[in-house]
This record gives structure tokens, C-alpha cells and sequence, in this order.
């Protein structure tokens, strides 16, 4: 899992960190950063909680057929993208810089997406 962690942190352009957590615990499996200040595991943890939201809200608007892919949230000079992997047990947590194109960075997380379904 440490390795497809470390792939999307250098092909993902301007990414800052990446994280692989279980959307139920906000526990990390696999993490990296290129940013000191910047804690994936912790930010994994928080962002497991807003996954857990949108999912229930997807339950009670009656939208159970519907997968969540991703969700955006966009910082003054950030993005951070929360990619729920197809099962709904875990989430890709990927920070990167506004300089970076939102096409892309949804591309390389989708390009992982097996392989990270594959070992979780």
C-alpha cells in the first residue's frame, strides 16, 4: 500500500500529501507527505468524518444507487480530494496545490483506484 502512496505523490502534479484510511475508523494504512507541516494521517482522520456525512446524507435524500466518486474541498491554496474506493470501506485523501489541475489530479487517483482496491 506504501508504494501506491508514494507513486501518487510523484505523479500527481504539485501533490502535497496522500493518504489511504478506513472511512469507518479514519485509521491511516498507508501515507506520505511532502509538506512538513502537513499531517495526512491526521487530516485522513477529520476528513473520514465529512466521507461518513455525505454518506448518510446520500442515504436519507434516497440516493442509495448513486456512488460517491469523490469529494472537493477547496482551500485559499488548496485543493484536497476525497476519493472513496468502490467497496466504501476507504477513502484516498490527496492534498496538492491550486496550481495543480483538478482533471488531472482526479485521472491519476482513478488510474490507483484498482490496484487500491485490489490490496485494501
Amino acid at each position: 500500500m506504501q508504494k501506491i502512496v508514494n507513486e501518487m505523490l510523484e505523479t500527481i502534479p504539485n501533490c502535497l500529501a496522500v493518504c489511504i484510511a478506513e472511512i469507518d475508523s479514519g485509521m491511516a494504512l498507508a501515507s506520505g507527505t511532502k509538506d512538513t507541516n502537513l499531517e495526512p494521517e491526521l487530516a485522513a482522520a477529520y476528513n473520514a468524518e465529512v466521507v461518513k456525512q455525505k454518506m448518510k446524507a446520500k442515504r436519507a435524500l434516497g440516493l442509495d444507487s448513486q456512488n460517491i466518486e469523490d469529494i472537493l474541498i477547496t482551500l485559499t491554496s488548496q485543493y484536497h480530494v476525497l476519493a472513496v474506493v468502490p467497496n466504501n470501506l476507504y477513502f484516498v485523501y490527496v492534498a496538492t496545490t491550486k496550481d495543480s489541475n483538478l482533471a488531472i489530479i482526479r485521472n491519476q487517483i482513478r488510474k490507483f483506484m484498482p490496484e487500491i482496491a485490489k490490496n485494501v
